[in-house]
């Protein structure tokens, strides 16, 4: 497995840099984009590695959140603004929420079918539903961003953070994911894989997941939610150390996992009821049910039912500039500079039917 530390770092990035980022990231779209094409964009985007490698080369911090961040505001400039032939909505924070919105925009701008654009919507919804309420890791959604093509094909980048490790993770998606609930991330970029979490975005808890929503359909929610209260209060277990070794207890993620929610949305447990949704995708995007309800579920399902889930972590996973941070050195302006300049001459090449500057970069990889 390969990681990168993804520690919450606050600001923005400086304006000269920006600059720089848009203006070589449009070379370098061009380039890739008339060499593989959209779908290929898709499938690399939506790779950590690569994903991290581009920050880098664009000269954004080596291991910063603002990686993820910035780099999408940037491509979703330089994309939005150009003749690429993809789009991408979202965005931080108030930007995330208006993503359906601006999906409906430039989906008709690419002259997408209304049908293809609800799916990118749907499939918008339930990657930060899965991300934030399935896959409960201790980190917090605060960034989504979609890549649309214009021939329909999609990757999702989003991320997390845990403001008590001050730490994010990065989550990534993409069109040829095949089950929502089973294992669906093209990757994710994280610090650390912790050893111990609610995972119920895996084959391995769908019978959690199938007796989470008999209980719901059911209606017996509130007397198992009293059931299992008074299983804890009377120290039947604790479970701060549910299932889980003494020697390999470490309670900080735990009381945040582990523990039973406070707040359960019971109005929204009356209207899942009402409902009598087919199945859990259905469960999960009625208003309300979150991932406090999500967890709540999930241990009544294997604590009183026998039903248990994954615990499993399933996070898989540098400069050509400098780092904004200084690390591992600082930005060296002139060779951005000049790398800009001879992008911009390798396109004029190519808009001339001048191959050599093509085949220049080409070569470069033997003298790597």
């Amino acid at each position: 497995m390969n990681t990168i530390t993804l520690p919450l770092h606050y600001g923005k990035a400086p304006d000269w840099l920006l600059s720089r980022m848009k203006e070589l990231s449009s070379f370098l779209l061009e380039i890739f984009l008339d060499e593989f094409g959209i779908k290929e964009f898709m499938l690399r985007i939506s790779n950590p590695l690569f994903f991290q490698a581009f920050s880098n080369l664009l000269g954004f911090d080596w291991n910063s959140s603002g990686a993820t961040t910035v780099l999408c505001g940037v491509l979703k400039s330089v994309l939005n603004e150009g003749e690429y032939g993809i789009k991408v909505a979202g965005g931080k924070g108030r930007h995330g929420l208006q993503t359906p919105d601006e999906l409906r925009y430039y989906g008709g701008d690419m002259g997408l079918k209304s049908t293809q654009v609800e799916e990118l919507i749907y499939m918008s919804k339930i990657s930060a539903a899965i991300d934030n309420s399935i896959l409960q890791d201790g980190y917090d959604l605060y960034h989504h961003c979609m890549f649309v093509g214009e021939n329909g094909v999609w990757a999702v980048i989003q991320q997390g953070m845990n403001t008590d490790r001050k730490m994010a993770r990065r989550y990534h998606w993409n069109f040829q994911m095949e089950n929502e609930l089973n294992d669906p991330h093209a990757g994710i970029m994280t610090s650390m894989k912790h050893p111990w979490i609610i995972n119920l975005a895996t084959e391995m808890s769908e019978e959690n997941r199938n007796v989470s929503l008999d209980i719901i359909k059911d209606g017996k929610v509130k007397r198992d939610f009293e059931s299992l209260l008074s299983l804890t209060r009377n120290g039947g277990i604790n479970l701060t150390n549910f299932n889980v070794g003494v020697e390999n207890y470490k309670p900080i993620i735990h009381q945040q996992l582990f523990s039973i929610p406070r707040r359960v949305d019971w109005k929204a447990i009356e209207r899942a009821y009402q409902l009598q949704p087919d199945n859990y995708l259905e469960l999960i995007q009625i208003r309300g049910i979150g991932k406090e309800t999500v967890r709540a579920l999930s241990l009544i399902s294997s604590l009183l039912y026998g039903a248990d889930f994954s615990k499993d972590d399933p996070a898989k996973y540098c400069f050509a500039f400098g780092g904004k941070d200084g690390v591992p050195f600082p930005i060296k302006k002139d060779i951005y500079d000049e790398t800009i300049e001879f992008m911009r001459e390798v396109m004029k090449q190519k808009k001339l039917g001048d191959f050599s500057g093509i085949n220049a970069i080409k070569n470069l990889s033997s003298k790597i």
